[in-house]
C-alpha cells in the first residue's frame, strides 16, 4: 500500500476501506462507509475491484453525487433499503432564497461533520438533506433557522425531489477521445494549452487527477478543469465525413 497514493490522506482512507472489506469477508459483517465525495469513490472503486465482493454505492437517490459504500457478506445481496441513509425535507417560504452553501453552513453550525451529510438539493421553498438515520433526528430537532430564514424539517423525501443540477448543453466534434482533445473542446483552448493544464494536474476525471494527455475519455465521465468548471461527457456520437467524432456534453452551472 505505501507509495500507491499521492498523499497521506488518501493512504489513510484506502487503509480504512481495506479494513471494511476485510471485516466483511472474514467475519461476514455488513459495513458502511461515511458519505464519499467523487475522489473518494474513485479510490474506493479501485480497492473494491481487487476484492470482487458484494458492494455498492448509494446516496439516497439515483443520481447522488455523494454516496455511501456498502459492503455485504458473500451470501447477501446488495440491498439499498439496508443502507442507513435517509432524507430530511426542509420547507421555508417561497419568497426566501436559500442556497446549498446556506444549508451546509447551518448544518456545520450544529457540529455535524461533512462526512455525515450527502447531497443537499435545494429548490423553491424546499430543500432535501440526505444523511444518516442517526443524524436525521438532530437535524429535525435543532435546525429551525438557516441564516435568518425560519425552516421546518420532517423525516422523509418529498413527492418529487428538487433538480439536483442545472446544465448548459455543449455539442461539437473532436478528432479523438484523447483527454487533450476533450479538454480543448470543453475549454475552447488549443491542444497545446490544454495539454499544459493536464500536465499541471489541473484536470480530474471522475475525481482522479489525470496527467497523461493521451488517456482515453469514456462517455459518462465527469471532468473537472480548474478555472473552467465541471463537465459531463454525455454521448460519443457518429463520425463526420472527415472522420471527426460528434460529441454531446453538459457543463454544470
Amino acid at each position: 500500500m505505501p507509495g500507491q497514493y499521492d498523499n497521506r490522506e488518501d493512504a489513510l482512507f484506502a487503509a480504512r476501506i481495506e479494513d471494511m472489506f476485510t471485516l466483511a469477508e472474514e467475519k461476514c459483517l455488513t459495513r458502511f462507509s461515511f458519505f464519499l465525495d467523487e475522489h473518494q469513490q474513485s479510490l474506493a472503486r479501485q480497492i473494491a475491484a481487487s476484492h470482487g465482493g458484494n458492494y455498492g454505492f448509494y446516496g439516497g437517490f439515483a443520481d447522488s453525487e455523494r454516496t455511501v459504500l456498502g459492503i455485504f457478506p458473500f451470501y447477501q445481496e446488495v440491498e439499498y433499503t439496508l443502507y442507513p441513509v435517509v432524507a430530511v425535507t426542509v420547507t421555508f417560504r417561497k419568497e426566501d432564497t436559500l442556497s446549498h452553501r446556506d444549508f451546509l453552513g447551518a448544518l456545520m453550525s450544529l457540529l455535524i461533520k461533512r462526512e455525515s451529510i450527502g447531497d443537499i438539493l435545494v429548490g423553491e421553498g424546499i430543500g432535501v438533506i440526505f444523511t444518516f438515520d442517526t443524524i436525521a433526528p438532530i437535524i429535525i430537532q435543532e435546525l429551525t433557522k438557516i441564516g435568518r430564514v425560519g425552516v421546518r424539517c420532517q423525516m422523509g423525501p418529498p413527492q418529487s425531489l428538487p433538480v439536483s443540477h442545472h446544465f448548459l448543453d455543449l455539442s461539437g466534434t473532436v478528432s479523438s477521445m484523447r483527454l487533450d482533445c476533450i479538454v480543448s473542446f470543453l475549454t475552447n483552448l488549443s491542444r497545446e494549452k490544454s495539454a499544459q493544464l493536464i500536465r499541471s494536474g489541473l484536470v480530474q476525471v471522475d475525481g482522479m487527477v489525470w496527467e497523461s494527455v493521451s488517456d482515453t475519455v469514456q462517455p459518462g465521465s465527469k471532468i473537472s478543469i480548474r478555472g473552467y468548471g465541471k463537465f459531463l461527457i454525455e454521448e460519443q456520437g457518429s463520425l463526420t465525413k472527415k472522420g471527426r467524432i460528434h460529441m454531446l456534453c453538459k457543463k454544470y452551472i
